[in-house]
């Protein structure tokens, strides 16, 4: 699967997209969710929560295996997911519209410094 060249990626297997209110709206990609195989578990951080830059940050289970999220800026917590709570194999039917979390990134968050899709596909390669 291509990975949409409209969002950044991270080495350790999030997506993050920017929103136009400044938020980052963040989520798992294919490779993940593949290397995973099927989730049976969803635990987010709470709303309020403030993470560090990297700071595993949420929990995935699946049959396999248990990974962490790692957050991808340093930031607040604005919104979780509850949808792939309720429903964790959304992650495996669509990994880029299952997000996890959103966030609010402190001051000089710079999105440009992720990877782009092209860096990323070669690294997963």
């Amino acid at each position: 699967m291509k990975h949409p060249d409209h969002l950044r990626y991270t080495r350790t297997h999030e997506w993050v997209r920017a929103e136009q209110d400044g938020t980052l709206t963040v989520g798992i990609t294919h490779h993940a969710q593949d290397a995973l195989g099927e989730m049976v578990y969803v635990e987010l951080p709470e709303v309020g929560r403030k993470l560090a830059a990297e700071e595993p940050c949420a929990v995935i289970e699946s049959v396999k295996a248990a990974s962490d999220v790692y957050a991808p800026a340093a930031g607040e917590v604005m919104a979780v997911n509850d949808a792939v709570v309720k429903s964790p194999g959304d992650l495996n039917q669509d990994p880029y519209a299952a997000w996890l979390y959103r966030m609010k990134p402190e001051a000089g968050f710079d999105a440009g410094k992720l990877l782009e899709a092209a860096a990323y596909e070669k690294g997963v390669a």
